[in-house]
């Protein structure tokens, strides 16, 4: 069964959140929720989420697939040295590395997009090509084991992907 771990934080985008922790529970994998804290966190749209683990409760877990959403909470994110540890040993193992929208600032903060072809939310694409990446604008880029996209819209074709992946 693969598993998966989905990251929270305050001010993140409800349906970037949801979705994926659904629908990956949906296909019958370990999905794990994880945040700074054992707490109540709002969305933007204001949504409650409670996380399943601290971050600091699986630093030395190996997933198959690492998933950020976005919103606001990638900015609070990308701060903590252990989620950007997680993401770049994950990376570094060959697993999958998925963010969509804002999320991809925590991999611009985990040093892995310089060289690598990804999507993301339009306001952030400075940054990405600053990074050293080859931003595209598409709805969902796929290079190697990183999977990014743009935004909600994009979500269906995104979460097909990996789902497929991870079910190789």
């Amino acid at each position: 069964m693969s598993r998966v771990l989905i990251f929270l934080e305050e001010l993140v985008e409800d349906v970037e959140y949801i979705y994926p922790y659904l629908r990956f529970k949906e296909e019958g994998f370990e999905v794990i929720s994880v945040a700074p804290k054992l707490k109540e966190y709002k969305g933007k749209k204001g949504m409650s989420f409670s996380p399943d683990k601290t971050i600091k409760d699986v630093y030395h877990t190996e997933f198959d697939c690492i998933f950020i959403p976005g919103g606001y909470a990638p900015d609070r994110l990308r701060r903590y040295t252990e989620v950007l540890h997680i993401v770049k040993k994950h990376y570094e193992k060959d697993k999958l590395v998925c963010a969509v929208c804002h999320g991809l600032w925590v991999l611009i903060s985990a040093k892995i997009v310089k060289g690598k072809t990804v999507t993301g939310f339009f306001a952030i694409k400075d940054d990405l090509i600053n990074a050293g990446a080859n931003y595209t604008g598409n709805p969902v880029e796929v290079d190697g084991n990183l999977i990014t996209a743009t935004d909600p819209n994009s979500m269906l074709e995104m979460v097909r992907i990996i789902v497929g992946r991870l079910k190789k």
